[in-house]
């Protein structure tokens, strides 16, 4: 099967190209031939990989930025989602599309389910939640994961700033009263490439919402200290890591105080369920400690 994957550089992107799969090949489009911010130029770009499915795995992602340029945010991850849906459609292909646990505002007192409303905190939630209805309107053979908190060995991520931070600093303070899923970007891409199997070989599909994020939840404290602990199995940097609340580190765009994700509907339609957080913060912070040896 040939997945064509919106983007280049991102860590999702980067993980499916990684993933070397038999049997699926993964062709990464970014710009300048696709430019989800100009969606004239996407069908001719998609439609030249010739497809058997798209994953639309690029987005428009800082959080705080969008709050203060929201019509950027909305032209990548609303109009350009929408244009990626209707390529699909011409094209005759189904499409995965990625969104975010930031459509929901975090008031619910336990993991999100699908068919929860949403009430997205800023920008880029909306805008995200904008794309997520406006490609299932353009495409009826889409299915749209919500993943949360996604961290991997390639690009900019919490675990990298971390490890970063830990070079020069004893403590670091990290907010302890937003919940979520730590989400490792090679998993979800696993989990990308065995829902396309599945559906591409004929398998029963429901199109729809799913939730696919890490498996087991934690505060972004919780996170970081078990980063730390996983770096100090390789000599790597450490801290000591002070909990404060999300009022004692204010930000632009305002965060859910629970983000997390059940699972469940992702596994009973396609037997796919994402490891537990802790296996890839494990695998992450190993693949991080040998290329950091190998460099030195």
């Amino acid at each position: 099967m040939r997945l064509a994957v919106t983007g280049t550089t991102g860590q999702l992107v980067r993980s499916l190209a990684a993933a070397n799969v038999k049997g699926c090949e993964v062709v990464a489009i970014g710009r300048p031939a696709l430019d989800l911010s100009a969606p004239e130029g996407i069908e001719a770009a998609i439609a030249a990989v010739k497809p058997d499915l798209i994953v639309n795995a690029a987005a428009y992602t800082a959080v705080d930025k969008a709050e203060s340029e929201p019509e950027v945010a909305d032209a990548v991850n609303a109009a350009g989602a929408e244009a990626v849906g209707r390529t699909a459609t011409r094209l005759g292909v189904p499409v995965i599309h990625v969104s975010t646990d930031y459509v929901f505002d975090g008031s619910k007192p336990v993991p999100y389910v699908e068919s929860d409303p949403v009430a997205p905190l800023g920008a880029y939630g909306r805008s995200k939640y904008e794309g997520e209805r406006r490609l299932m309107a353009a495409c009826p053979e889409a299915i749209v994961l919500r993943t949360a908190w996604v961290y991997s060995p390639y690009g900019h991520n919490f675990v990298k700033t971390m490890l970063r931070l830990a070079e020069t600093r004893d403590e670091i303070s990290v907010v302890d009263d937003q919940l979520g899923n730590p989400t490792y970007a090679p998993h979800l891409a696993d989990a990308i490439i065995a829902i396309s199997r599945h559906v591409l070989e004929g398998g029963s599909t429901a199109w729809g919402l799913y939730h696919a994020a890490g498996s087991g939840d934690v505060t972004w404290c919780g996170f970081a200290r078990e980063v730390f602990a996983a770096s100090a199995r390789h000599d790597g940097p450490t801290a000591n890591v002070k909990p404060i609340t999300t009022a004692d580190y204010p930000t632009p765009a305002r965060r859910p105080a629970n983000s997390r994700l059940d699972g469940s509907k992702l596994r009973e339609a396609f037997g796919v369920r994402l490891p537990a957080w802790q296996e890839g913060v494990a695998d992450c912070v190993a693949r991080l400690a040998a290329e950091r040896k190998s460099a030195s």
